[in-house]
């Protein structure tokens, strides 16, 4: 038993004092199956991003004639488990660190977070560009998300074209293939 606690706790404090990876974390085993990352990729960096997501007062697709607030798109610092900053997040989507290297993706799947807060992510990510702390992150999962969901303001005709920013943040975890 001691054996089994030790490894995740030693992975946990190589994580927050040093950024480094331990292959034995299992971010995967408490998270909803669809944003589960792929057996074979590892932790590389965890930050917390912290910013705004902004939205705007739409015809809805969906319900010819109604309207609704549409995501436009975020923007955010990411910080070490420190609270010291990285770098950047923004439309794309895209992860930029303090190194000039950055990652784009693509989402692959969504599940619910609790009440008010906007749901957590598994994004698949292109080839980065540059070098640094972004190279070979092939996965970023949002997770411990808070806020962010569109606003409770108003949004019909005589709004629409409206935009509002609303705050959130939530932590971004970044995966290597091994």
């Amino acid at each position: 038993m001691f054996k089994a606690t030790l490894k995740p706790v030693v992975c946990a404090v190589l994580l927050a004092t040093v950024g480094a990876g331990c292959a034995s974390i299992d971010y995967n085993a408490s998270l909803p199956e669809p944003v589960r990352v792929p057996a074979g990729h590892s932790v590389s960096l965890e930050s917390v991003g912290v910013g705004e997501i902004t939205y705007e007062c739409r015809d809805n697709k969906e319900k010819p004639g109604a309207f609704a607030w549409a995501f436009v798109v975020p923007v955010a610092v990411l910080n070490d488990m420190q609270n010291k900053p990285i770098g950047k997040y923004y439309g794309g989507p895209t992860w930029e660190a303090n190194d000039g290297s950055k990652v784009t993706g693509k989402q692959v799947a969504i599940a619910p977070a609790s009440p008010g807060n906007i749901p957590l992510q598994l994004v698949k990510a292109e080839p980065a560009m540059g070098k640094g702390a972004m190279t070979g992150v092939s996965y970023i999962q949002r997770l411990e998300t808070k806020g962010g969901v569109a606003p409770a303001a108003t949004c019909d005709a005589s709004t629409a074209g409206a935009k509002q920013q609303v705050g959130y943040q939530a932590k971004y975890v970044f995966f290597k293939q091994n």
